[in-house]
C-alpha cells in the first residue's frame, strides 16, 4: 500500500486523516507530504525536519496510485521537487491542485500530460476550506461521510473541475511567481 510505503520512508507529517475510504483499494490522506527531507542530524540515523513539504495535502490514493492531490506550495519552484519525488506514484488521470504562496496569477502548467492547477494563496487560509470553496462544495455535500470519505467527493469535484485559467509553461508560470512571502506565524 502506497500511503504505508510514504509512512515507512517518513513522507508523512501532521496527519489529520490516514487510512481506508469504503471503496475497495482506495485511501486517503489528509496532512503534509515531505518533497526534500531534513538533513541526517545524529549518527543514529534521525533527520531534522523537511526542508520543504506539500502543506496541508489533501490525497486521495486509489489502487496504489495517487488520484487526487491538492495543497500549498510555498514556492512555485517546489513544483519540480513534488514530480521528482511523486511522479511514478501518479495515475494518469490525476488531478492536481496546488495553491500557491508566491504566484501572481491562477494558471494551469501542463506537466508530462497532468495538467496542474495553481493558484495563488496569499492569506495562508486552510487548504481544506479553500479547497471546498473553490470546488464549490458545501457542508451538506459531506454529511454522513467518513474522513476518508469526504476527500474522494473532494476529488470527485476537483476531477469535474475545468478552469478556464491561462495555460502556460513551467517556465512561463516561474515569471508570474513574486518574491512576496506569507509572514510566518509563531512564537515572538
Amino acid at each position: 500500500m502506497l500511503l504505508k510505503t510514504y509512512e515507512s520512508e517518513n513522507l508523512l507529517c501532521n496527519l489529520s486523516v490516514n487510512g481506508a475510504t469504503t471503496q475497495a483499494d482506495t485511501y486517503a490522506y489528509r496532512g503534509d507530504l515531505v518533497l526534500e527531507e531534513g538533513e541526517i542530524a545524529d549518527s543514529s540515523g534521525r533527520r531534522k525536519p523537511p526542508k520543504s513539504t506539500l502543506k496541508q495535502g489533501v490525497v486521495l490514493i486509489k489502487n496504489d496510485k495517487l488520484e487526487m492531490v491538492a495543497g500549498t506550495l510555498n514556492t512555485l519552484d517546489l513544483m519540480p521537487t513534488f514530480f521528482n519525488r511523486y511522479k511514478k506514484d501518479l495515475s494518469p488521470s490525476a488531478s492536481i491542485l496546488f495553491y500557491v504562496e508566491n504566484l501572481s496569477k491562477k494558471i494551469l502548467i501542463d506537466i508530462d500530460g497532468i495538467v496542474v492547477t495553481l493558484i495563488p494563496h496569499y492569506d495562508g487560509g486552510a487548504v481544506w476550506n479553500t479547497l471546498m470553496d473553490d470546488l464549490r462544495l458545501d457542508k451538506d455535500d459531506f454529511k454522513g461521510q467518513t474522513a476518508e470519505d469526504k476527500v474522494i467527493t473532494m476529488r470527485e469535484a476537483l476531477a469535474d473541475l475545468k478552469p478556464k485559467f491561462d495555460k502556460v509553461s513551467y517556465e512561463e508560470g516561474l515569471a508570474l511567481a513574486n518574491v512576496a512571502r506569507r509572514e510566518t506565524r509563531g512564537p515572538v
